[in-house]
């Protein structure tokens, strides 16, 4: 079982993503200690959606065709609209997504980020939140949705919203430190 201090943590993400929920996770899974790397299409920087607007841009560490599920303990999925709904039509995204679930590593999305766990077809029976708006696209993949600031299924953490993320961090480190989960794809 790592320590949070000795993880090592990939945030796959591209433009449109709710900046709070890259940023706040990004921000405080580092000050804890954790090796955080920031995946983007081509490994180019990423401008964020803030109030109503476009945010600030982030720099990307690494290409997301680049990236192996080995290589890390944990992904992070932010939401946004813009982001997820861009990101499940990238095949590169979308297996790294199935390599995480299926190689047991932690997986956290939030907001509008289980629309990649759905492209990746691995909800089906697992207790799942998220915002609103994209409950039945849950439930129609076969998830039994809850509306609550996080639900959790053997190491698969999803969250509803930005209010969400003290809850959704602290969430990703007690998984992280707990290890693998030994689970079915879906």
């Amino acid at each position: 079982m790592p320590r949070i201090s000795e993880a090592r943590i990939l945030i796959m993400a591209t433009d449109g993503f709710e900046q709070s929920e890259l940023e706040v996770p990004l921000k405080e899974l580092r000050d804890k200690g954790a090796i955080v790397d920031v995946a983007s299409p081509g490994g180019e920087p990423i401008t964020g959606w803030d109030n109503k607007n476009w945010g600030a841009r982030v720099e990307a560490t690494t290409d997301i065709a680049d990236v192996s599920a080995e290589e890390y303990d944990c992904l992070v999925l932010p939401g946004g609209q813009i982001n997820p709904d861009i990101l499940r039509t990238k095949p590169d995204a979308v297996r790294l997504v199935k390599d995480f679930v299926e190689t047991g590593r932690i997986v956290a999305a939030i907001c509008h980020g289980p629309w990649l766990l759905i492209e990746a077809d691995v909800v089906k029976g697992r207790e799942m939140t998220s915002y609103p708006s994209i409950r039945t696209d849950l439930v129609n993949a076969g998830a039994a949705w809850v509306d609550q600031e996080i639900a959790i299924s053997n190491g698969i953490i999803t969250s509803r919203n930005p209010g969400d993320l003290p809850a959704f961090v602290a969430k990703i480190v007690e998984e992280v430190e707990e290890g693998r989960h030994s689970r079915r794809a879906a």
